[in-house]
């Protein structure tokens, strides 16, 4: 399947030299950049979360391959959907998807299903790859889009398949669990609340993201992929995670009264946990 572009010219430029202009205005290209495990990054439209997703890219060594995951935001058959085969593309060309990897994920994920329609019309892995694309031209990709059905347990034992793939997959891969924050409250409960989610992070603690998102119930759509990544992370060696920024789209709208917050995490190597 050649998966054509759903959100181009709406959530993000759809014509190629638009899209590199506004890229290169999100982005830095003197910032200093370090090998990541993993990267959290925001997904909507690039004239609200861009700056976020912007700067955590600017700021990781992108590699030649990338596993993608972002919450289902309209309900989805799978509980782990990936694509296996075929390509993705957006203004800046086409993504070829990593066969072996998708392959590997499917093999050590039980609850992962090959599944593209689950990718059809959703925006939350998409809006990742011309970033992606624009640090590193010839990126191959891992879709996985992760239903809100899926449970703590579900989220664990894909985590530690994932990292397993990655293990014996042998190449430099980045994981992207795509998310935005608090969604629709005014600035002050955007900043209160998705900093009880940010703190959880931060500790490379999954189950306390996954309890506290729930607890507190904190709008944040990617909770789930956040916390399968943080899982993976560890399994792959993370030992520290930094907060790359923070903003909220009021920053953007000038309405700090319903807005929608955005925060940006690169994981690292680090010494054991």
């Amino acid at each position: 399947m050649r998966r054509r572009p759903q959100v181009a010219g709406s959530f993000y430029p759809g014509e190629r030299r638009e899209l590199l202009r506004t890229i290169r205005a999100m982005t830095d290209p003197k910032a200093a950049k370090k090998q990541a495990v993993a990267v959290v990054v925001p997904h909507a439209g690039y004239v609200y979360s861009g700056p976020v997703a912007g700067a955590v890219f600017s700021s990781v060594e992108v590699p030649g391959t990338a596993v993608i995951l972002g919450p289902g935001h309209r309900g989805i058959r799978s509980l782990f959907a990936v694509q296996s085969e075929g390509s993705w593309l957006t203004p800046l060309g086409e993504a070829a998807i990593e066969r072996d990897l998708a392959t590997a994920v499917l093999e050590r994920c039980p609850s992962a299903t090959q599944d593209e329609e689950a990718h059809r019309g959703e925006h939350s892995l998409e809006v990742q790859l011309p970033f992606l694309q624009f640090f590193r031209e010839n990126v191959a990709i891992v879709p996985v889009c992760v239903s809100h059905e899926a449970e703590y347990g579900d989220l664990e034992a894909f985590g530690r398949g994932l990292a397993e793939a990655l293990r014996d997959f042998a190449r430099p891969a980045l994981i992207v669990a795509s998310t935005d924050m608090s969604h629709y409250v005014s600035q002050s409960t955007a900043e209160r609340m998705d900093a009880l989610a940010i703190r959880r992070i931060l500790a490379l603690d999954p189950k306390g993201l996954y309890e506290t998102v729930l607890s507190e119930s904190i709008s944040m759509c990617g909770f789930q992929p956040t916390a399968a990544a943080l899982v993976a992370s560890l399994a792959l060696g993370a030992g520290e995670a930094e907060l790359v920024l923070y903003r909220t789209s009021g920053e953007s709208s000038g309405d700090f009264s319903q807005v929608v917050g955005y925060a940006g995490f690169r994981i690292l190597r680090g010494a054991a946990r």
